[in-house]
């Protein structure tokens, strides 16, 4: 059975605040590293990684070790996450290809139209492929058009009611 089969079928990789034993083992942990001297980092680096330490930076060793340890314990990031990681590196090392996989998951399919009533004015969004077009002009963001429509700064998905339906996705 393949792993992330098995974490389905257990119901996903544990989360905190599931297990309470889990959740103290893992604080203590954390704070532990606050104590450790830097030699004593390297080595529980040595333990968690497999490998040495890339520097002596404590701040550096402190953040990945606790990093490793809440992964350890909780799994890592989800597939689609990892997927988007790469997708954003490839982006940014100029590698095409892959933006499809860039897009937000909560953007309605192009051609939708998104309405919004401010200040008794009925307001009209496109929904494009690479945007939106609200008022004859192509916006990147819904906070643009959000920003345009009432002159403040808006979190666009929200303003038009986007944001409540992905988190309603499983």
């Amino acid at each position: 059975m393949m792993r992330a089969e098995a974490l389905k079928q257990a119901g996903g990789p544990p989360r905190p605040g599931a297990d309470k034993d889990r959740d103290a083992t893992v604080l203590a942990r954390l704070a532990a590293l606050k104590e450790m001297t830097v030699n004593e980092m390297k080595a529980e680096w040595r333990r968690l990684f497999g490998a040495d330490a890339p520097n002596n930076s404590r701040p550096f060793l402190e953040m990945r070790l606790a990093w490793r340890i809440q992964e350890l314990s909780y799994g890592g990031p989800s597939r689609e996450t990892v997927r988007l990681l790469d997708a954003l590196a490839d982006e940014l090392h100029g590698k095409p290809g892959r933006k499809a996989l860039i897009a937000d998951p909560r953007k309605p399919v192009a051609g939708t139209r998104l309405v919004r009533e401010w200040d008794g004015v009925e307001h009209t969004v496109t929904v494009l492929r690479d945007g939106f077009e609200f008022e004859g002009r192509k916006y990147k963001s819904l906070s643009a058009i959000a920003r345009a429509i009432t002159g403040t700064r808006w979190n666009g998905w929200r303003f038009f009611g986007l944001r409540e339906i992905g988190r309603d996705k499983p």
